[in-house]
């Protein structure tokens, strides 16, 4: 079995991304790995290599394993979603892919999701295979899994890793079909053992959840193209994979043909906002007065941009001694906002700051809209020295090793009441 080449290109953190360009078709697509992968070891199995081909076909098809997958680098702890996300980023830039279509599986899909959020511009079509818009339990979620039951399946994912009888259980919900097939059991072992650790594992298993939600996840996207196929299995390239192919040429090649993106330019993006201010401002001018505090000022605005500088952030507004910046990731934000506040001590200045991440409108090239007024109000809320975020922030770095202290519900001028977490200062976890 001829293996395509295998390349790497380095993230903007430093990790090392194994990848492989396959077909050259006239655009791209992107398949977005799952934590089980491993560009060399899957060209083995025919089924995966077969649909891998197909797509092919039709494209120029980017694959690539995900940080702390396969034969790419591994990082120190769990990456978040944004770090992931980086790692698509990673591999289109590379190969000078300006745009491609997505092509999201499983619990992970919600990466191909996300950049899709993040970099609407780069981005001409998003398929979604049996993708779970979230993995936990909620009122308005009965298809999540409940925390102890998440649990449950963490410590059963570490303590039988790679195990046959483990494998062939997940065989069984996963691809039914051919779950009886000991070739499949052995290859799977194979693959998983060349593919993650125990603890990646864990966090697929905590993640996961029954994945016939696909139609809940199409309905809260406008405009979006639901296609269900026959069979009850849910990888793309077991059953009946040639249906999965057609439905998503047909899908991307008329996307590609109408070019929607030559009329119409992106007119919102999720993005988070950060908002710092200096606490009793007045007072300090009053008392060193209009020269010195002018100064400390600029010295202020420097330290600040500077590090809006090194964590990728955009600087929207400065209002007085306030800054109002946006970021592509939530977690650099957080790291952003930490930064600030520790180079601004320095200079005997206290700031508060509040952090909130949602869909913003696109203005002038500036973000705006309700998510921009529910990150001020968040700000609002921080007492000096703190670091506040929503729990819509909290959520979407979990696993980057941020920690947080509960500040209960707020009811936000204009807003509502929303959930709110200080960063902590300590040290991160791994």
């Amino acid at each position: 079995m001829d293996v395509p080449a295998i390349r790497y290109t380095r993230t903007t953190d430093g990790l090392n991304i194994a990848y492989q360009v396959v077909g050259e078709g006239p655009f791209d697509l992107v398949f977005v790995p799952q934590v089980i992968s491993n560009v060399q070891i899957f060209w083995e199995n025919p089924r995966w290599a077969d649909f891998m081909r197909e797509l092919a076909s039709f494209s120029r098809l980017l694959l690539f394993d995900r940080r702390g997958v396969g034969l790419s680098d591994r990082p120190s702890g769990v990456p978040a979603l944004e770090q992931r996300m980086d790692d698509v980023r990673a591999v289109m830039d590379v190969v000078g892919s300006e745009r491609a279509a997505l092509f999201g599986t499983g619990p992970d899909g919600a990466m191909a999701v996300l950049f899709a959020a993040t970099y609407p511009e780069r981005v001409t079509a998003l398929v979604l295979f049996a993708v779970p818009p979230r993995g936990m339990w909620a009122p308005d979620y009965s298809w999540g899994v409940r925390e102890d039951e998440a649990r449950n399946l963490v410590e059963e994912a570490e303590r039988h890793f790679a195990e046959s009888d483990y494998v062939a259980r997940l065989a069984q919900r996963m691809y039914p079909t051919i779950a009886t097939d000991e070739e499949v059991i052995a290859w799977a072992v194979h693959a998983t053992r060349l593919s993650a650790t125990p603890g990646a594992l864990a966090a697929l298993r905590q993640m996961n959840l029954p994945v016939d939600v696909s139609q809940f996840v199409a309905e809260q996207v406008p405009g979006a193209l639901y296609h269900e196929l026959d069979g009850i299995d849910h990888i793309p390239w077991v059953g009946d994979p040639g249906a999965v192919v057609v439905a998503v040429r047909e899908f991307v090649e008329r996307i590609w043909r109408d070019r929607p993106w030559e009329e119409i330019e992106p007119d919102r993006v999720l993005a988070t906002v950060l908002f710092t201010d200096i606490v009793g401002s007045t007072e300090k001018a009053m008392t060193l007065g209009n020269a010195r505090w002018s100064e400390l000022l600029r010295e202020h605005h420097t330290r600040v941009r500077g590090q809006l500088a090194r964590f990728r952030g955009h600087e929207i507004d400065t209002a007085g001694d306030g800054f109002f910046a946006s970021f592509d990731g939530p977690a650099r934000a957080i790291r952003c906002a930490r930064a600030v506040r520790d180079a601004v001590a320095e200079l005997g200045i206290e700031i508060r700051a509040g952090l909130h991440a949602g869909e913003c409108e696109l203005i002038d090239g500036k973000v705006g809209g309700v998510a921009v007024h529910i990150g001020a109000r968040v700000a609002a809320e921080a007492k000096p020295d703190e670091i506040l975020v929503s729990g819509t922030v909290k959520d979407l770095v979990a696993g980057s090793g941020i920690q947080f202290e509960d500040r209960g519900l707020r009811t936000l001028k204009g807003v509502g009441k929303w959930h709110l977490f200080a960063v902590s200062s300590g040290a991160e976890a791994a």
